[in-house]
Parts: structure tokens; C-alpha cells; sequence
């Protein structure tokens, strides 16, 4: 049901962007993570994604497709605050919508890699979260070497335009600290819950006796 509302979503955000080719260039990783959750799901028929991690991921991927349809430096999001009677913190020079962006990834993404990887490799408790933040890191530094791959081939202003640097020359190493504080902020989560899981079913068990 999410993806049928994400690929209706998709459809609207693609109808008239603010450049079709850097929607396009933006768009070009999305079909891959597709096609790589289909396989793992008919590889492993039994396995599917918890709704927490298909609902993180539904949100995530959305807000990927506004940033698209903008292009990631012109996403009005203060306009939309403004709009709706928030008045948004720090100087209104940078755009930082993509920013908030891959802090999302880090923290909306990892939940969908972590079930993966305890499927694939058997993984548990700290062992299983270190390894999510590891490869929640591993893919931001590959993303920022494939951006920056595809601008140094196209070249202009559509390769600032993808960049979106906005004249930001840490703006890739701020971007992977970001995606990294993300999947930190998600390993934290998922330990407080597990002890408060652990908790409880120690005192179900307490009560029993």
C-alpha cells in the first residue's frame, strides 16, 4: 500500500519539476533500491520488512521526491513554515533542506538495512547496530562520490545544480556527519528500546512467579 502511495506521489512530483534533467539525475539511484528490496523480498519469502521500517523508509523516500522536484537548494520550506505560523531558527542564506535530508537517511534508512543484515548474517544487539552504522556511513560516502562523479561528467549547472553545494566547499563532509548523526541517533532508539523491552519482560516474568 505504501508504494502504491509512493509511486502515485512520485508521479505528481515529477509533472513539471524545476529541471527535468537534475530530477532526473536525482531519480537515478531510486529504481536500484528497488529492485535491491524486491530481490532480498523474493529471495527471502518468509523475511519482510517490519511496518516501522517500511513506514521510515515511505517517509524518507518522500521527502526525497520533494527534494527533486525543487532540486534540494530551492525547496521552500520556510514559505510552508511561514504558511503555517512557524517562524524557523538561523539565517534564511542557505537552503538546508538537503541537510535535513541526509539526517533523515541515517536515521529513517538504517531500521530497513538492520533487519536486512539480521536476516543475511544472523546479526544481534550491538553487534547489529555498529554494522547498520557502519554501512548507513559506507552509503553516504559512496552517494557523495557518485555525486560527485556525475557532476564532474555533465558539467555546468546541472552538475552545480546536483551538487548543491551552495557554495559550501564542506558541504559533502557535512552531509556524511549528518547521515552518520542520523544512524547514531537510530542506534540509540533501538538500544533504549530494546532495554526497555528487556525491562518489561523481566517483570512479566517476575509476576509470573
Amino acid at each position: 500500500m505504501l508504494l502504491a502511495v509512493w509511486l502515485v506521489l512520485a508521479f505528481v512530483a515529477g509533472i513539471a519539476p524545476y529541471s527535468r534533467e537534475d530530477w532526473l539525475l536525482e531519480n537515478a539511484l531510486v529504481p536500484i533500491v528497488l529492485a535491491a528490496l524486491a530481490a532480498f523480498r523474493f529471495s527471502h519469502p518468509s523475511v519482510s520488512l517490519s511496518r516501522t521500517a517500511c513506514v521510515a523508509l515511505f517517509v524518507f523516500l518522500l521527502l526525497h521526491e520533494i527534494g527533486a522536484h525543487y532540486t534540494y537548494s530551492l525547496v521552500p520550506y520556510r514559505q510552508w513554515a511561514e504558511a503555517a505560523g512557524w517562524s524557523l531558527p538561523g539565517p534564511a542564506s542557505r537552503n538546508h533542506f538537503d541537510r535535513a535530508v541526509h539526517l533523515a537517511y541515517g536515521l529513517l534508512v538504517a531500521q530497513s538495512v538492520a533487519e536486512i543484515l539480521a536476516t543475511r548474517c544472523g546479526l544481534r544487539g550491538a553487534g547489529l547496530r555498529a554494522t547498520t552504522v557502519a554501512w548507513m556511513a559506507f552509503g553516504s560516502m559512496l552517494y557523495e562520490l557518485i555525486e560527485w562523479g556525475a557532476a564532474t561528467v555533465f558539467g555546468g549547472d546541472l552538475g552545480i545544480t546536483y551538487l548543491g553545494t551552495q557554495g559550501d566547499p564542506w558541504d559533502a563532509q557535512k552531509d556524511m556527519a549528518l547521515a552518520l548523526l542520523g544512524s547514531l541517533l537510530w542506534s540509540c532508539l533501538r538500544w533504549v528500546g530494546a532495554d526497555r523491552r528487556a525491562s518489561m519482560e523481566k517483570d512479566r516474568h517476575g509476576r509470573g512467579r
